[in-house]
């Protein structure tokens, strides 16, 4: 039998060679096409993660960064429920108590499944926490609010004092969570701004103190507890405002974009 001559075989293994590339390439772009939609969506979101990472936060952003109206209830409410579950059960200090702790328990909870922020729940539920701890171990339910009393006064001296040694504690905080250090305290704007707005919450904690330490030396109790509701959450919610433009005020309009960008990022968990 005669055997095939050699260039035909050289000619039928281009012939096969070609057929494969162009089934090859006949693949690949199949393959480009029915991947095209999952490429197109990746690169779409992307493209938004990389513009909002970018884009300028806002006051609202900030507002919603420290936890917006939420981080105020998480706060306060646990406080309420005793107020009114000691009022409504006839002055029972253990039912009060215990409703407390359960409504800050619960708000953890829930904070939780949701995956929200605890940070405001953890300081809220440590602090009924101790209050009901004060108040059980000496049986007067005033008691329950002593130790939101000591707290304001630490504070408010504290953060006089940061002021009175030209190192307002919002600048500090400020320095360390930008990692900026003590770069701040060169510009007189920023340690202007932060000194106002550290002046705020002293002044908040100062109001405080003299409103309900005289309620608390004259067994006032509701008038005590209406006053914890009162300079509580609406206080506490008109305070940082007020910081917040004091703050706002105070500096150059490329600064404060500057300085509310650092903060509102670092407080959402992104790096900037």
């Amino acid at each position: 039998m005669a055997e095939p001559r050699r260039d035909q075989v050289d000619d039928d293994q281009q012939a096969e060679s070609g057929l494969r590339k162009q089934l090859d390439d006949h693949l690949d772009e199949q393959l480009v096409e029915m991947l095209r939609p999952e490429v197109e969506a990746a690169e779409a979101e992307l493209t938004s993660d990389e513009t909002k990472a970018k884009s300028p936060s806002s006051d609202k952003d900030f507002f919603h960064a420290l936890g917006g109206w939420g981080a105020l209830l998480d706060i306060g409410l646990p406080w309420i429920a005793f107020l009114v579950v000691y009022a409504a059960t006839d002055h029972n200090l253990q039912v009060a108590l215990i409703v407390a702790i359960g409504g800050a328990a619960a708000i953890a909870v829930l904070r939780l499944i949701r995956r929200q922020p605890l940070r405001n729940v953890f300081g809220g539920f440590v602090g009924v926490l101790i209050s009901a701890w004060v108040a059980n171990r000496t049986g007067n339910a005033k008691d329950f609010y002593v130790p939101g009393l000591l707290t304001n006064l630490g504070y408010g001296a504290l953060y006089l004092i940061t002021v009175l040694i030209r190192w307002p504690l919002f600048g500090v905080l400020y320095g360390v969570i930008t990692q900026t250090g003590t770069a701040w305290r060169k510009d007189p704007a920023m340690l202007r701004g932060f000194s106002r707005a550290t002046m705020v919450f002293v002044g908040l904690f100062a109001v405080r103190l003299i409103v309900q330490v005289p309620l608390y030396f004259t067994g006032s109790l509701n008038a005590l507890g209406i006053a914890k509701i009162g300079l509580g959450l609406p206080f506490y919610a008109l305070a940082l405002w007020l910081a917040y433009a004091v703050l706002r005020g105070s500096l150059p309009q490329d600064k404060w974009d500057e300085a509310r960008d650092h903060v509102t990022h670092l407080l959402r968990g992104n790096k900037k």
